[in-house]
């Protein structure tokens, strides 16, 4: 990886240099090039906490140009197409009733590919308003938690060839997900209706 080999000029950068490296990011992340949780890491690194804002940025602007994307290109057309099939008509009816809550324990997964979630949620037909507020709010804990083990990293090579290396890292990795796959289950299975 480049920033192993470069990092000394990597930590001389400027935060000019890391306003353009979060804009070129935010496409990377859109088309799943990079994923976030590990930019989160290499700027915890680099610029310790003063990354959470570009990375947050990073995020909202990747989330904001896949809907825009996909809605451009398939016009809702795949949403007429699933929702033909009862069982999966019924899966998106039951995401629809709590979309909000739907989105934020996916994104809360530190496991779940963000470009992918994005996409299918632009294709579920999701209000663009709750991809980002829920997107926002499930991204807080894996965020922080990726730019404060970046921040706590003594070599970018040891960081990115185990990001999850200490006990405190590991627990609240399972703990998101899972929290996020309880979540998740809670809104995607149907509800019994009382008679």
């Amino acid at each position: 990886m480049a920033v192993i080999t470069h990092e000394s000029t990597v930590s001389a950068f400027t935060w000019q240099d890391w306003t353009l490296i979060t804009f070129v990011c935010c496409l990377t992340c859109t088309f799943a090039f990079t994923p976030p949780t590990l930019l989160a890491l290499i700027f915890g690194y680099f610029i310790g906490w003063h990354a959470v804002l570009p990375v947050f940025l990073m995020n909202m602007v990747a989330i904001f140009l896949v809907n825009s994307i996909t809605k451009r290109i398939d016009g809702d057309k795949f949403r007429g197409y699933l929702s033909d099939n009862k069982n999966v008509n019924n899966i998106l009816e039951n995401i629809r009733k709590e979309e909000l809550k739907f989105i934020f324990f996916t994104k809360l997964s530190p496991i779940l590919p963000f470009a992918l979630t994005n996409f299918v949620f632009a294709l579920s037909g999701a209000k663009l308003k709750n991809i980002l507020i829920g997107g926002f709010f499930g991204m807080i804990p894996r965020t922080l938690l990726a730019v404060w083990t970046g921040s706590q990293a003594k070599e970018i090579r040891k960081l990115l060839e185990n990001p999850n290396e200490g006990n405190i890292q590991k627990i609240l990795i399972i703990v998101l997900i899972i929290v996020s796959v309880g979540g998740v289950m809670y809104y995607l299975l149907p509800k019994k209706t009382e008679v």
